[in-house]
């Protein structure tokens, strides 16, 4: 690439004017702010989802002491709510894990502005999923049986289960991602040490950056430890949701039986993933005036993410359709029939519009700028792929083999209470990291400043160096301070 077609791409990525003090002060102000001085508007949404966490904690407490039964869970459909729920917040998370790691080692920079709080949203979702199948088993304090540790007894988790698939794949995935996720904040957070003017906030902010001091050394490390780190979540990405899949791909319910579950699982969670991204980053980027950073590019790309992957999804369902036919199976085809015409068949067609109809829309760029037409789209999406994960468990298991074993689903209060409670909850967790954490990896935007030809301090323009390279004004721990 030419250097006048490199600076043309680096200048869509950040806006005009910023210089490495300018990125440091914007991104720091957010989280170091005063208490007093804390926005209303995130005291206010901050509020609502508090009031989703107490309901979640209400709907736990009671199932703890009552028992699965205050679920519409019955014997056709044993998987409802919580398995539905379990699989749509998995793969919500994916999309962090992609952004961090698989971008990251396809050098597309783009993700700087958007990579944090992807992956911070990547953790939260992973606790909001691990907590259904858990509360599902019934017994949720029993959960260690799960883990193969050493006991007197002898006695080994059952390998050929589901559950233990579940359980290893998703606790891997959340313990590469929060590394991930802690070891790209520590540069920011010895920033955030050096600039913090209350004195707790320096000592826990310096206690979190670990000694960081923006030494030649310390950067050679931290890249050498992101490129690991990178690669070994980069089959993760494929891996969990492929595991996942398998809970119903290894079951002979009609529906579920097929080899195409793998990846249209993963193209799903990547789908769903972004969809996510784009919800939470538009509102930020409005209350936070990011616009800076989270430019029209960033918008443009995720977008574009976001129609490819759909059209891979749009090819699963139509994979589906053609599995059905091609097997020759009377139950196969009943079941696409069932889903089609059958007493659910509303919740079908619409998550047919909401993952393959609308995100169309994106084959036109004005719309893929759009604010107000992405926050559409993802939304349809969100709901169309949590649509799907109902029509996928509940409609494959009302209706299977046996006539006489029919039955129909409807979902109970305490299923509603659980499943808004998790987005209280998620919410509540990505309020306060916005609140206390950096949500945009400062150091690895400044790496766009010089390439973009904007002008540093000395009112000269930097040339792009190696991370370690640069002076102390764009990567010691006190970046932004000169």
């Amino acid at each position: 690439m030419s250097e006048k077609a490199l600076h043309d791409d680096h200048s869509e990525l950040i806006g005009p004017g910023h210089t490495l003090g300018t990125i440091t002060d914007k991104i720091s102000e957010i989280a170091l702010i005063e208490p007093k001085k804390t926005p209303i508007g995130w005291l206010a949404v901050t509020g609502i989802a508090s009031l989703g966490v107490l309901m979640l904690g209400v709907t736990v407490v009671n199932l703890v002491f009552t028992g699965i039964g205050i679920w519409g869970n019955n014997v056709p459909v044993g998987w409802a709510f919580d398995i539905i729920n379990f699989v749509w917040w998995i793969g919500i998370g994916h999309a962090g894990t992609l952004i961090s790691a698989v971008l990251m080692l396809l050098r597309q920079e783009w993700r700087t502005s958007i990579n944090r709080f992807a992956e911070a949203m990547t953790i939260f979702a992973v606790m909001c999923a691990g907590m259904f199948p858990l509360l599902h088993t019934g017994r949720p304090w029993l959960a260690f049986w799960l883990m193969p540790y050493p006991n007197t007894m002898g006695m080994w988790p059952q390998f050929r289960s589901p559950l233990i698939w579940d359980v290893f794949a998703v606790s891997t995935y959340a313990t590469v991602s929060m590394l991930f996720w802690y070891m790209g904040m520590i540069p920011d957070l010895a920033t955030f040490r050096d600039h913090a003017k209350n004195k707790i906030s320096k000592v826990v902010y310096g206690l979190l950056a670990m000694g960081w001091r923006g030494a030649a050394r310390h950067w050679d490390r931290y890249e050498t430890a992101s490129l690991l780190l990178a690669g070994l979540s980069t089959p993760l990405v494929l891996s969990v949701h492929s595991v996942v899949s398998f809970d119903f791909a290894a079951g002979l319910v009609p529906g579920w039986h097929t080899t195409v579950f793998p990846p249209y699982f993963v193209a799903g969670a990547i789908f769903a993933g972004f969809a996510m991204v784009l919800t939470l980053a538009l509102p930020i980027r409005a209350f936070y005036g990011l616009k800076d950073f989270i430019t029209d590019k960033h918008l443009d790309n995720m977008a574009k993410v976001l129609l490819a992957t759909g059209l891979i999804v749009t090819y699963g369902y139509a994979l589906e359709l053609f599995i059905a036919w091609y097997s020759g199976s009377p139950y196969e085809a009943y079941m696409i029939t069932n889903r089609m015409s059958g007493p659910y068949n509303h919740l079908y067609w619409s998550l047919i519009l909401c993952n393959c109809t609308i995100p169309q829309l994106f084959w036109i760029k004005r719309f893929r700028t759009n604010v107000w037409m992405l926050f559409f789209v993802s939304m349809s999406v969100n709901i169309g792929m949590w649509l799907e994960r109902f029509v996928i468990i509940v409609q494959s298991l009302h209706r299977d083999f046996l006539p006489s074993s029919w039955g129909m689903y409807s979902p109970t209060i305490w299923d509603w209470g659980m499943y808004i409670g998790t987005i209280g909850f998620f919410l509540f967790m990505f309020m306060h990291f916005i609140r206390l954490l950096p949500m945009i990896a400062i150091f690895e935007v400044k790496l766009l400043v010089p390439r973009s030809g904007v002008t540093g301090k000395s009112g000269g323009p930097s040339h792009g160096k190696k991370p370690g390279s640069h002076g102390p004004d764009a990567h010691t721990a006190g970046a932004g301070s000169h």
